[in-house]
């Protein structure tokens, strides 16, 4: 245990020292956003003691570490898009599913948004075998799903076997626990204490341990009428008073494309250090914007308490800012990546038609064709004409915040339209007399280019990648579609070319990320399989990425898991199945009315919903 806690603590000191080297360069306007201007970082943050548990009236409360606030009021933000698609987190495989499906079901542990170590939740403690492969989780005494029924080791151990290894719903955390081809054998010791053993010491799995809990006499009838069944449980049209949960805040209402409404949890097993009960916010509403304009248009209105601020906008709201009811917080950089994507796919599906048209297939499984798109893309001018230079160019698959970055490649290249050129024409490529490019064949090189309608950054950026690539003479049909549309092309149908979309990711464990690289990952997107195949068909690099992964995962060390890292991000940034634009900086803005906010680089701004209070 006292290993872990080492590298924990290690890895988040160097986080933090990365984020407070980072600052907004300051241009014509005045878009700087100083660290010293807010709470980020600031020596309150630093000087929180761990969550300790307080026993009272027969429950292991956890006190919180935030000042004393008030009941009342509502909070209510935003997300883009059609909202969520499901209200079951062992299902949900999009960002605003799982952050709501988050706030309903709690997890054994979390992260620290200030340490970055492992904390409680749900869980009073966790104990570390000396030989590293073996955890022994106690559940906190009382704590109660909203039925009443007290939260047990069962819940915990069905959870596990019965859900997650079983493989249903999204497996990526399964995928992302198979340790040395074995997965952990979990098993009840007493009514509060779960054990779980692991063929090998295993880097990551502190973190995926915390994993949220099911109750088990809700969903074990649902698992016993089978996966599809169990996929479509919790759906959006889920009578809210039938949902029991664990977390903070219950499902009240949910309006298809308007809004979500969340209430306070009334037995919730948190409280504040004069024993009131947590969270002391009444509701906490999610408005289901159209795009990003609609949503900054609803806070200056003041219908929305907390946004994300794009680097284009930033001098509009640091101009308003010293005369409104806002501040604005500058996290450091975004833990995401933003990419374009090829879609490598050579295969044959059960019906023996290829996914991807043969010609295209030609194109993209190039590398010299790959490399040339990535030197025409002009970063800078992301950066300068989208993010208003709030922002840094990326070229690696750790985001700039990662403290497991690949420093040689951070800097990347320039763009240089006349290489780009040179490497098509060596593969055979050449420009009719229109300046089109053709493919040693003869066929004129056009294809699609997706990403997700209304996230306006996004379509920003897609303009500018169709533009850029048109001085290759390459056409680009670019399309931006509805979200669950895009998301459903990708991980069900493989019916696309191209896609620039994100992902959003862990500065602390790249072994989250196995989903993505992980050859049989869930989201394995430029070369997904599908059950069904007619062929396995794996690149040589690939299966590289295969071994790295698992050889990540087993090792302890942090210089030398660095060093692995750095491969895998090597052979991606040489064999180029993403293209990395930009690293945008996470600039938030917040109504002064909302207290007991302690925004982190690693948690945001509402990482404590349940400790915020509105006066």
């Amino acid at each position: 245990m006292k290993k872990f806690r080492k590298l924990v603590i290690l890895l988040a000191i160097v986080l933090l020292v990365l984020v407070s080297c980072f600052r907004i360069d300051k241009g014509e306007n005045d878009t700087n956003v100083s660290t010293s201007e807010n709470k980020v970082l600031n020596e309150e943050n630093k000087n929180f003691k761990p969550y300790n548990t307080l026993f009272y009236n027969g429950v292991d409360y956890r006190l919180s570490r935030s000042k004393i606030g008030k009941y009342g009021g509502q909070l209510v933000t935003s997300t883009i898009g059609e909202g969520p698609k499901t209200f079951n987190p062992w299902v949900s495989k999009d960002a605003t599913s799982s952050e709501i499906g988050d706030l309903m079901f709690d997890s054994l542990f979390s992260t620290d948004p200030v340490t970055g170590e492992v904390i409680p939740k749900l869980a009073k403690e966790m104990k570390v075998s000396d030989d590293l492969k073996t955890y022994t989780i106690i559940l906190r005494r009382g704590a109660k799903w909203t039925d009443g029924k007290e939260i047990t080791a069962d819940d915990v151990v069905f959870t596990w076997n019965d859900i997650i290894l079983a493989g249903f719903g999204n497996t990526s955390l399964r995928d992302s626990v198979l340790i040395d081809g074995e997965y952990p054998k979990v098993k009840k010791i007493d009514k509060y204490t779960v054990e779980f053993k692991i063929k090998k010491p295993f880097a990551p799995f502190q973190r995926f341990v915390g994993t949220s809990i099911a109750p088990m006499h809700i969903f074990k009838p649902v698992v016993q009428q089978g996966k599809r069944y169990f996929d479509s449980y919790l759906g959006t049209t889920v009578n809210p008073k039938d949902i029991v949960c664990s977390g903070a805040f219950i499902l009240e209402e949910y309006v298809p494309a308007q809004r979500v409404v969340l209430r306070r949890n009334p037995n919730y097993y948190a409280i504040d250090e004069d024993k009131n009960l947590l969270p002391y916010i009444d509701k906490y509403v999610i408005l289901i914007v159209g795009d990003l304009n609609n949503e900054m248009l609803k806070f200056e209105a003041g219908e929305l308490d907390a946004i994300s601020v794009r680097g284009k906008d930033l001098p509009r709201f640091k101009a308003k800012e010293k005369k409104s009811d806002f501040k604005i917080y500058n996290l450091g950089p975004n833990t995401g990546t933003m990419f374009l994507c090829f879609n490598l796919n050579t295969r044959k599906n059960k019906d023996g038609k290829y996914y991807v048209n043969p010609i295209k297939q030609k194109w993209f499984n190039n590398l010299n064709f790959r490399t040339a798109i990535d030197y025409a893309i002009d970063r800078n001018a992301m950066v300068n004409n989208v993010a208003n230079g709030a922002a840094q160019p990326l070229f690696t698959a750790e985001s700039l915040s990662s403290i497991f970055l690949n420093e040689n490649l951070a800097s990347g290249h320039e763009r240089d339209i006349e290489y780009a050129k040179t490497l098509l024409k060596d593969v055979g490529f050449y420009w009719d007399k229109n300046g089109f490019l053709q493919d040693k064949d003869g066929n004129e090189v056009e294809f699609d280019l997706l990403t997700n309608a209304g996230q306006t950054e996004r379509e920003a950026c897609g303009v500018m990648v169709k533009e850029d690539l048109r001085d290759l003479g390459i056409k680009v049909n670019f399309k931006p579609i509805e979200f669950n549309s895009l998301v459903s092309k990708i991980l069900t149908t493989s019916d696309w070319d191209m896609v620039l979309m994100g992902l959003t990711g862990s500065p602390l464990e790249p072994h989250s990320g196995k989903n993505v690289w992980y050859s049989k990952g869930h989201l394995h997107m430029f070369n997904m399989r599908f059950q069904g195949d007619k062929e396995e068909v794996i690149l040589p690099w690939e299966k590289e990425l295969d071994e790295i992964i698992e050889q990540g995962a087993l090792e302890l060390d942090y210089s030398k898991r660095k060093a692995i890292y750095d491969k895998y991000q090597q052979i991606v940034y040489d064999e180029r199945p993403f293209i990395y634009l930009y690293s945008p900086l996470t600039i938030t803005a917040v109504r002064n009315k909302v207290k007991n906010l302690y925004p982190t680089p690693l948690g945001g701004t509402l990482h404590n919903l349940d400790e915020l209070y509105i006066d």
